[in-house]
């Protein structure tokens, strides 16, 4: 299918996963991404554990082409110059500075094509004090204040995923599409600068207007006990995590479902604000009826009801999910040379299509001949 972005071409010289993120995000809303790597050993992301297609890097580069260029080399930096003066979004994701250090600076590049939205992600901003920093993932996690208000301080453990370098990276894309619009009036680009900082506070958003209008510094466990969400174990060690929110009638289908008639009558637990007041032992009477039955039986009953719950999956249990296996969420990577042979495809739904595969990430340099040579014979981004 052809998405929303056809006919739109990225010039993409990210590393690990802001960059790589953003471009792949447009990729899969139709763009046409041109991934510059460095030759030799490409984007370090690719030897993550061993050699140099490491199931990350395949993750955040699917659906894009490549090329490897030595931008210190005034000819292959002539290349590479040539894709610039006819790209529409150029990306990267390196240390303030680095970038005019390899001639890809802001200046130079919309110098070349004054229409080029320029995309610069770092982890702290472009100038400040703490400029000159290493960022990674969990650094802004914790720097920006997420990690406050998602982690228990007497158990402190960072959360599985590279949260803040996705999230960054959707931020970037997101950023990109609003000044690809605004082009379409203007027909002029636009410099854009993200950072994990900013793209991480304004995700917490939330917990930041909770500071600011209420003066309460919030805390990890504010947003569950206010939700009234609990992760609960089964008999068979599952897990089944439930949200009541604020609607009584969620609280009524739970206590039919799981026959807490005990519960209900229970003085401490006759209200919502109740209920928020003894959170945790309303968790503790809750478990201890989710420990008679297996997280299957569970899921059964709570399916005849009308309660927000659902069954704490594993990732290969997602992957056997009714619901998921009927929006066709995980899609065949043709043409792999290697690598993995199925994907999670992009979230995006247009007029009733999706995806209904992904292209491969691709091998270092796996394109650069047939790029190189397009550049060559009709000084023209590739079709």
């Amino acid at each position: 299918m052809k998405g929303p972005l056809d006919g739109i071409r990225v010039l993409e010289q990210g590393t690990f996963i802001t960059g790589p993120c953003c471009g792949m995000i447009l990729a899969e809303l139709g763009a046409d991404v041109v991934k510059v790597e460095t030759p030799g050993t490409g984007d370090p992301y690719r030897s993550y554990q061993t050699g140099y297609y490491s199931a990350h890097f395949q993750a955040y580069n699917r659906n894009k082409r490549n090329v490897a260029l030595d931008l210190k080399d005034d000819e292959q930096r002539k290349m590479f110059d040539v894709l610039v003066s006819e790209a529409d979004v150029y990306i990267q994701n390196f240390r303030p500075g680095a970038a005019d250090r390899l001639s890809a600076g802001h200046a130079r590049l919309q110098g070349i094509n004054p229409k080029l939205v320029y995309c610069s992600i770092s982890g702290f901003g472009q100038t400040g004090p703490y400029v000159a920093r290493p960022a990674y993932d969990s650094v802004a996690q914790g720097l920006s204040g997420f990690l406050s208000v998602v982690v228990d301080r007497d158990r402190p453990r960072f959360l599985g995923p590279a949260l803040a370098d996705a999230m960054t990276g959707i931020y970037a894309a997101l950023g990109i599409l609003g000044a690809l619009v605004e082009r379409g009036r203007t027909g002029k680009g636009r410099r854009l600068e993200i950072s994990m900082l900013e793209a991480m506070a304004h995700f917490a958003v939330e917990p930041y207007s909770a500071l600011f209008a209420l003066g309460d510094v919030p805390k990890s466990s504010d947003r569950p006990r206010l939700a009234q969400a609990y992760i609960l174990r089964t008999k068979d060690d599952g897990l089944i995590a439930i949200h009541l929110s604020s609607i009584e009638k969620f609280w009524d289908e739970l206590i039919a479902g799981i026959n807490g008639q005990h519960i209900k009558s229970d003085p401490r637990f006759e209200t919502r604000l109740k209920r928020i007041e003894h959170y945790d032992q309303l968790a503790e009477a809750l478990g201890d009826v989710f420990k008679t039955r297996t997280k299957a039986e569970w899921v059964e009953a709570l399916s005849q009801r009308d309660v927000p719950f659902a069954p704490v999956n594993n990732v290969d249990e997602v992957v056997a999910d009714p619901q998921a296996q009927h929006l066709g969420l995980f899609v065949p990577v043709v043409n792999a040379l290697e690598g993995a042979k199925q994907a999670v495809r992009g979230p995006f739904t247009f007029d009733g299509e999706r995806p209904t595969e992904v292209r491969p990430a691709p091998l270092i340099d796996q394109y650069g001949d047939e790029i190189r040579n397009w550049v060559k014979t009709n000084a023209s981004w590739p079709a």
